[in-house]
């Protein structure tokens, strides 16, 4: 019997992540992984198990790197504002090719709904970390008068997430990057005194 060829697990991990990114679940095929990750069946079966189990894994990946990228254009600028708008617009790629592949973890629920309790504790726990974070940017702007204090605070909160969410899913059906930016900013503007 042959022995596994010795493969990058991390490289191999970020090449299926974008093809999961840009094809989804149920449209990759194991070759489809295989191929693009490099590696022979017995060794994908080996380091990642099934297509489901590296999807997980490749998700985890996908939100850690997503969530770090957020909360570093948010927490950048002094002002809580201007992070808050930073950090929905810099959810807009200007690669075209970036920007229309979307979001992974909208997609994830676009491929197995809401009711998957592993995939919803998975996108519940990195919602609930970045929420934090906003919560945090947005009581300091309501402190500071940069954010209207008549706001309640949670509701802000899940108004900038949902925001984001929506920017995403318009960036995967292909919304050009100057359109999503105004959005972007329309929307923080409405938090303004």
């Amino acid at each position: 019997m042959a022995r596994p060829r010795e493969f990058d697990r991390d490289v191999a991990l970020e090449k299926a992540l974008r093809v999961f990114w840009a094809k989804g679940f149920a449209a990759t095929s194991t070759d489809d992984l295989r191929e693009a990750m490099g590696i022979g069946r017995q060794s994908l079966y080996g380091a990642f198990g099934d297509k489901r189990t590296l999807y997980l894994e490749a998700l985890d990946t996908y939100q850690q790197r997503t969530n770090t990228g957020h909360v570093k254009r948010l927490s950048a600028p002094a002002s809580p504002i201007r992070g808050i708008e930073e950090l929905l617009v810099g959810l807009v790629s200007e690669d075209d090719c970036e920007r229309i592949l979307g979001c992974m973890g909208v997609g994830s629920v676009g491929e197995f709904g809401v009711t998957d309790p592993e995939l919803n504790a998975r996108r519940g726990a990195a919602s609930a970390a970045l929420g934090r974070r906003i919560f945090e940017r947005v009581s300091e702007g309501q402190r500071s008068g940069e954010i209207n204090p008549a706001l309640d605070a949670e509701e802000t909160t899940s108004f900038i997430q949902m925001t984001m969410t929506g920017l995403q899913v318009a960036a995967r059906g292909g919304a050009n990057a100057s359109d999503l930016k105004a959005m972007a900013r329309f929307a923080t503007q409405r938090l303004k005194p």
